[in-house]
């Protein structure tokens, strides 16, 4: 294979979940692709990196308006409960949740579980990011909203005991989604009754 075909297969290989054959069916597919196609994707992509900003609170990616728009809508609206937050691993997670329309509060996506450090991918975890959070804000309730995996399971108790120690007064509670979600499983992948039965039954 040129090296123009073997160079893009292994970018497509670092994206989660794409295989060496998945890779290599997306190159080709490409390659089949007329030029104005590739074009508009290529157009995409740049967008995507030039007006999707990420939020200075939850880290969720949003356009923002203006320049002077730091908060995603979420953050920003007067509607929400700051006094909740709810803790997720990524992006789809926190959108899975919101599609119950059962969650009023804020949100902190954490960027990964146990296993990002151990694969020393990007910088780790939001560990320190979380803790300013709890610190400047008064949250009544902070819910670890993490996958059941044994990763995830991993994670939450890092995160708990992150949370105590930083001592914030009065001491916030701090609750787990109940077992609705199969253990395993993972939050982007539940069904929207599942994830409110999990959020209801949160102890």
């Amino acid at each position: 294979m040129s090296d123009s075909i073997n160079k893009l297969i292994n970018i497509f290989r670092d994206f989660p979940t794409v295989g060496p054959r998945t890779a290599h069916r997306f190159v080709y597919y490409l390659l089949k692709l007329p030029k104005q196609n590739i074009d508009e994707l290529v157009t995409a992509i740049q967008e995507l990196k030039n007006k999707v900003n990420l939020c200075e609170f939850c880290f969720n990616p949003f356009e923002p308006t203006n320049a002077e728009q730091k908060l995603c809508r979420i953050c920003s609206s007067p509607s929400r409960n700051k006094n909740l937050l709810c803790i997720v691993e990524k992006e789809a997670d926190l959108i899975s949740i919101e599609n119950t329309k059962k969650y009023t509060g804020l949100y902190f996506i954490l960027g990964g579980t146990m296993a990002v450090i151990k694969n020393h991918d990007n910088k780790g975890l939001r560990i320190e990011e979380l803790k300013q959070r709890i610190q400047k804000n008064n949250f009544s309730e902070i819910i670890i909203a993490l996958n059941p995996t044994p990763e995830g399971k991993a994670t939450s108790i890092l995160v708990e005991r992150e949370i105590k120690e930083v001592g914030k007064t009065p001491t916030p509670k701090i609750t787990h989604l109940a077992q609705g979600i199969p253990v395993g499983g993972e939050l982007e992948y539940a069904d929207e009754e599942t994830l409110e039965s999990a959020l209801e039954g949160r102890k």
